[in-house]
């Protein structure tokens, strides 16, 4: 016969709270950053953000009880935001978050601010409102403008039943088929040795002149429509992107070179999605940077001859062996063995000083996060998307283009007084024959 052995009560609750406890407690999940990620923690700041915003335009008032608690529904399904950046010895890495979501507020400053933990519970992303409209502005160590809106579309959708509870007589109350949770490195994963160098560290042509005052943070839409813009293209023989960017550049040449010859070239940042090359969904930063380059060493060029110079450059950098080598290289050196043992502040010196080289190599950046789609089921409450980047070492105008159903918008976003740039680009488009509606958060107008 077993004999009982008799506890306390206090002993009793003890135990009792000790296997609670266990059931509980887990390993808290880390996770290392991509190769891309890697600079941006240490080159972020007050003037230097590295927070892009993506937004989504609805047709009723956002409701902010709703929307907070659409986040907090949302955010533990999202190993991927719910993350906090932690500094190790040799690398930054994140670790599992946990807390309670951030706090959506309305919107009352700028956009694109310098992401601070203790204003967002340690998270990396913050989610504003104004009127109609829901914004997701993140920290680009976390993600890039793919994973962002795939965060975005779900935080809607989840929105959108709670401020419609009818929509859950025709869906389910869980994460749509086209959402994806994947944080795979797909960098390591497609990784091969590098032959050699691939990326441009020459100096560019920098667009100067007197700045908004300091906070100030110019934002400027055009929309047009896709079926016009792909008539114009095809009557330059050229794609939508090739188009953009060569008008882009065509404005700098005529407004601050006024047509004459530079010493150095224009060129242009441009980010590549690099998921479609290498069959990706990863939530994971996942683009390289190729450059669209025009350099008027002549006198009196035609937009043709700069569309023909930036077609070149683009062209032979768009095939998968290529786009490959160029990340290959930076990986090369994460893995370098002997680098990976040097301590993280003399590792921030070395990658600070190298992204001051290369970022001197571009006169601005342009990325196209491709056309928007929603399921059929939300479109009649979702209006518009749009999309933007913070300014970056001497970059001081940057674009990016997004389209949703027929409408492409093309977004400025600058920190200059004169808006010479974007007066000349939307000029050029109207001379073409393409109608452009243009907004502006009211900084100045065109």
């Amino acid at each position: 016969m077993r004999r009982k052995t008799l506890l306390t009560a206090e002993q009793e609750a003890v135990l009792k709270e000790r296997k609670k406890r266990k059931k509980t407690e887990k390993t808290i999940r880390w996770e290392k950053l991509d190769n891309t990620a890697h600079l941006f923690p240490v080159i972020a700041g007050e003037r230097m953000t590295n927070v892009f915003r993506i937004s989504v335009t609805l047709k009723d008032l956002v409701e902010p009880e709703l929307l907070q608690q659409a986040l907090d529904t949302l955010l533990p399904h999202f190993d991927g935001f719910n993350l906090r950046l932690r500094n190790g010895i040799f690398w930054h890495y994140f670790e599992e978050n946990g807390k309670p979501a951030p706090r959506v507020e309305k919107e009352d400053s700028f956009p694109c601010r310098f992401i601070r933990s203790n204003k967002t519970n340690s998270y990396l992303f913050r989610v504003t409102y104004y009127q109609y409209r829901i914004n997701l502005e993140v920290f680009h160590v976390l993600t890039d403008g793919m994973g962002g809106f795939n965060f975005l579309k779900e935080l809607t959708y989840q929105y959108l039943r709670l401020r419609y509870p009818e929509l859950l007589e025709h869906t389910e109350d869980y994460l749509s088929s086209g959402t994806t949770l994947s944080r795979e490195d797909s960098f390591l994963k497609n990784f091969k040795k590098p032959q050699k160098r691939k990326y441009q560290t020459q100096k560019a042509y920098l667009v100067r002149g007197e700045k908004l005052p300091i906070g100030e943070f110019g934002v400027m839409h055009g929309y047009m429509s896709v079926e016009e813009l792909k008539k114009i293209c095809k009557k330059y023989n050229a794609s939508i992107n090739e188009y953009l960017v060569s008008t882009f550049i065509w404005s700098i040449y005529t407004e601050c070179l006024n047509s004459t010859p530079s010493k150095t070239p224009i060129r242009v940042a441009v980010p590549v999605n690099l998921r479609p090359y290498f069959n990706s969904i990863t939530t994971k930063n996942f683009f390289v940077m190729t450059s669209a380059e025009f350099h008027p060493v002549n006198e009196q060029y035609t937009f043709e001859e700069v569309l023909k110079q930036v077609q070149e450059s683009l062209r032979s950098q768009m095939t998968q062996e290529h786009l490959e080598q160029i990340f290959s290289y930076n990986v090369a050196n994460q893995k370098n063995r002997i680098l990976r043992l040097v301590p993280l502040p003399l590792k921030n010196i070395a990658m600070r000083a190298v992204y001051r080289q290369s970022a001197l190599a571009n006169t601005s950046t342009i990325t196209n996060v491709g056309n928007i789609t929603v399921d059929d089921i939300y479109k009649p409450y979702i209006d518009m998307f749009h999309a933007f980047l913070a300014i970056s070492t001497g970059q001081h105008i940057k674009g990016t283009i997004c389209s949703y159903n027929d409408t492409l918008i093309f977004t400025f976003s600058y920190d200059l007084i004169d808006p010479s740039i974007q007066r000349g680009f939307f000029r050029k488009l109207a001379d073409d024959g393409l109608h452009v509606e243009i907004e502006s958060n009211g900084v100045h107008y065109v």
